[in-house]
């Protein structure tokens, strides 16, 4: 079982374990040892106060275990997947922590082929991480500079881009872009700023604490006020390290990633592009959004939360399209990984190419009433050995069988427990939503 690796990296508040000095340098001691000698990284990092330092301790680490370190500064998770596979790296590492709020911070690891670690490779790391701290129990004085950011790396990225969806136009629309303070405020200027139309771009002023503040993808309400006071066509919010994306359609509406799907699907399918006629999602995807599908004659396959998990999924079944209700979108034909720059671009060209607005191309999609609650809690024991949980659980299914759905699972990158609850009935659905909640808390709540 994997102690430091959640769903998405390693994530922890920044300075304590397990992102503490001394591990962050085991980390890339680890790392480089299992990349082997005359391995080479590329690292990028997002926003946060943190990653600095984080960058620099991992830095040193992986040119003690032998590797070379290359810097792409401020950028984005998926810009350092492709920067790794574009040039050969043997690894791309990203110093993130994603939506999480700025004290956190995390470390991503890609393979040299631009996708996330398997699980099994993420688990002989961790044994790597052991064997490093247990060889040098003191923090010690290592060459801690990072090299000089290539800014052509950046450039380069935009242009894969600007090259993966081609003929792409604003059509003189304004839309609104909310960088939520993170790393596509590095990006996202530059991306949008020639395809002719007005572009607004919010939140574009990182400080180091103000990443996801009141803003991004944790916050779609913002962008949607925004389209609303703007009198913009469409508004696009990412989070920090924007690899993901969610929208506002004309009227204001939040644009989730289930309805960015099915504008998606039914557009490549009209092209001959969904291979199978089938979309990847997951255990959170609206059971609306299937229904929508259906009617399209498309099917849709489930996986386990978390978009490596979905890509899994997609890369098994022969899936062009899949992704998360949060936002991660992934378009394996175009990139090894959920980029919500990619999202924004290709979303922007089936309005362009459709002639319709955003809120006209999902305007069937009739979404059973879904609540998420999130619990916070001391440890992640299995929810099965909790009595009055299992209970809780038990009743809900039984009431709602086949008009609604019961998720509990826990958050991959935080101390969470997640109780969704989908039903016809919203009385039904806010009501074992909370017994679950309550029973959870009084078991492992802080």
């Amino acid at each position: 079982m994997r102690k430091l690796f959640g769903t998405d990296g390693i994530r922890a508040v920044a300075g304590e374990a397990p992102l503490d000095e001394r591990t962050v340098r085991a980390v890339g001691v680890a790392l480089a040892t299992k990349l082997g000698k005359g391995s080479s990284v590329v690292m990028g990092m997002d926003t946060r106060e943190s990653g600095p330092w984080i960058a620099a301790t991992l830095a040193a680490g992986l040119r003690e275990g032998g590797a070379t370190v290359a810097n792409a500064g401020v950028i984005t998770t998926p810009a350092v997947a492709f920067l790794a596979r574009k040039h050969g790296f043997s690894a791309g590492v990203v110093i993130s922590a994603s939506h999480n709020p700025w004290r956190d911070n995390g470390i991503k690891v890609f393979g040299g082929d631009g996708y996330k670690l398997p699980d099994a490779v993420e688990m002989e790391i961790e044994a790597e991480i052991e064997k490093a701290l247990a060889a040098d129990g003191e923090t010690q004085n290592h060459d801690d500079a990072l090299p000089e950011v290539n800014e052509s790396f950046r450039a380069e990225y935009v242009r894969f881009l600007l090259e993966a969806v081609p003929g792409i136009s604003l059509d003189n629309r304004k839309v609104v872009i909310d960088c939520a303070n993170g790393a596509a405020s590095a990006v996202a200027p530059q991306l949008f700023e020639h395809l002719g139309g007005t572009v607004e771009v919010t939140h574009a002023s990182p400080d180091g604490l103000n990443i996801n503040e009141q803003c991004g993808a944790l916050h779609p309400e913002i962008v949607a006020a925004e389209v609303k006071v703007r009198g913009a066509s469409m508004g696009m919010t990412f989070d920090g390290d924007a690899d993901r994306a969610l929208f506002a359609d004309e009227h204001g509406n939040v644009v989730n990633g289930d309805a960015v799907m099915l504008a998606c699907a039914r557009d490549m399918q009209a092209r001959g592009e969904l291979d199978g006629d089938v979309v990847v999602a997951t255990t959170m995807s609206n059971m609306g959004f299937e229904a929508a599908l259906k009617r399209s004659g498309i099917s849709m396959l489930r996986a386990p939360v978390g978009d490596k998990y979905v890509l899994e999924e997609m890369r098994r079944s022969g899936a062009a399209l899949g992704g998360e209700q949060s936002g991660h979108v992934l378009f394996p034909a175009r990139a090894t990984t959920g980029d919500g720059l990619l999202t924004a671009l290709m979303v922007l060209d089936v309005v362009h190419r459709s002639g319709k607005t955003l809120g006209e191309l999902i305007a069937d999609l009739k979404n059973y009433p879904q609540v998420i609650l999130n619990v916070k809690v001391r440890e992640k024991v299995p929810l099965d050995s909790l009595p009055d949980v299992v209970a809780m659980i038990r009743a809900a299914e039984d009431e709602l069988r086949d008009s609604g759905r019961v998720v509990i699972r826990y958050s991959g990158t935080e101390a969470l427990a997640r109780v969704m609850i989908e039903a016809e009935s919203e009385d039904a659905m806010r009501r074992h939503a909370e017994a679950i909640a309550g029973a959870i808390r009084a078991e492992l709540g802080i």
